[in-house]
């Protein structure tokens, strides 16, 4: 700790200096130059994951250091379905430039036609679980791949504003910072009613992360815990549902609206109800997810996985005759772009992005998020000078490598299976299998 803070204290030149040493380090590990102790990462984000997923974030490009990019070694999850290719992979770097892969934001016949040109767009990190410098990077990320990233629960700070179009509000249980004019500012309005990593529990930020700036932001008192509710207490039934989603699309009727919630095991009418409430997408949140803000406890034992919870609500969803009339997002553990062509061909129509994009800027999965300053390298951070470790347009230039990334390796995935675009692997779980039930 002595350590980071006398770096965190020094000169802009010395700050720099400490910057370039962190990326050369990275760079070094992800070429392969050595090897790295097991210890770094976990069996979800192994050390693999993370130095290719940094290497991607670096050239644009599918690994060539031969460091494993798909899956991890969980024993379970999406490492273990498998796609059945009807076309062998082509020999040498991938160079499949064909298939689309937009997907449409609104299925329903009222409302704005918005279309995304990837099946992804970026998870709500609030101000306080990470720095202002991050969700400016990852703005200007959303900007330059014409998607976009959500503020989380944790207010709208003003130098976003410059981005409000890619800007996504979240309208959390805590209602912290939430004001009309930020609610008329965005094209996309999201109700988070739980989190898949830790459901039942509401958002918890620790005194430690709560600056005067945050504080300021959630109308809160400096150096004291923040604890969101669980759920809001305006909302117990459908009906109350609905009045949530009638208030916000009064406030800004320009809005699409977002429902995110958390998977428990009646998740398909839950589903079933945000639809009719009058929602445009459901937002499946997975117990995969989650910063290190989330407790593992939760994380471990309450929500149901992902890959459990999209085939569940999509074959719901088709029973009641609703489901082109709404579109499925999922998240919560989903780290590569083979992650989400498996969670489309399970029932989906996209993911939405967290962990990868902070790994694509540096993160180690240290767990350091609620300890202390926290992240050592500025990402889930509110220390003021910490934060500084991050330049927003470098880190604006990775997340987008990473896209870039992932949309060769999509590409290469629909030629493969012989489709044209993304929207055809929806709900094809025939073209994979799982290791445990079948082997190919």
């Amino acid at each position: 700790m002595a350590e980071r803070q006398s770096v965190a204290a020094s000169s802009p030149a010395a700050r720099q200096r400490h910057i370039q040493h962190i990326r050369r380090g990275l760079e070094t590990i992800s070429a392969g130059a050595f090897d790295v102790p097991d210890a770094v990462g976990n069996l979800r984000w192994t050390e693999d994951l993370l130095l290719s997923t940094w290497e991607q974030a670096a050239t644009g490009r599918p690994p060539v250091s031969g460091r494993e990019f798909r899956v991890g070694r969980s024993g379970g999850g999406f490492d273990r379905i498998h796609f059945r290719f009807l076309r062998p992979a082509p020999v040498g770097p991938p160079a499949v430039a064909a298939g689309d892969l937009a997907i449409p934001l609104n299925r329903r016949s009222s409302g704005p036609r918005i279309e995304i040109p990837l099946p992804v767009y970026g998870a709500g990190f609030s101000f306080g679980s990470v720095s202002l410098q991050v969700m400016l990077s990852r703005a200007r990320a959303a900007e330059r791949l014409g998607s976009y990233t959500s503020t989380g629960e944790g207010g709208y700070p003003l130098p976003l504003a410059k981005h409000r179009e890619r800007v996504i509000t979240q309208v959390a249980t805590g209602l912290f910072g939430v004001h009309e004019e930020t609610i008329q500012w965005a094209p996309i309005l999201e109700i988070k009613y739980a989190q898949g990593a830790k459901p039942g529990l509401g958002g918890h930020l620790l005194g430690n992360k709560v600056t005067m700036d945050v504080a300021n932001m959630r109308g809160s008192v400096p150096w004291v815990s923040l604890f969101s509710p669980f759920p809001f207490h305006s909302v117990y039934s459908v009906e109350d549902h609905r009045k949530h989603v009638d208030w916000l699309r009064t406030v800004n009727p320009r809005a699409l609206v977002s429902v995110k919630v958390s998977t428990p095991t009646d998740v398909e009418m839950v589903a079933v109800g945000i639809y009719h409430a009058g929602a445009h997408i459901i937002h499946l949140d997975g117990s995969y997810g989650g910063t290190g803000a989330a407790p593992e406890i939760a994380k471990k034992n309450i929500a149901m996985p992902i890959e459990y919870a999209i085939p569940k609500v999509h074959r719901q969803l088709l029973e009641e005759g609703i489901r082109d009339e709404v579109v499925l997002m999922a998240s919560g553990g989903v780290r590569t772009a083979w992650d989400v062509a498996k969670a489309i061909a399970l029932g989906a129509d996209g993911c939405v992005i967290g962990t990868a994009e902070l790994v694509a800027m540096g993160c180690t999965q240290c767990k350091n998020c609620e300890l202390g300053r926290g992240c050592p390298f500025g990402l889930t951070t509110t220390d003021p000078e910490l934060s500084q470790l991050i330049e927003p347009d470098w880190a604006a230039e990775r997340v987008v490598n990473l896209y870039e990334s992932w949309k060769r390796q999509w590409r290469e995935l629909l030629w493969r299976l012989e489709l044209g675009n993304i929207r055809q692997l929806r709900g094809r779980a025939d073209l994979m299998f799982h290791e445990e039930y079948e082997r190919k």
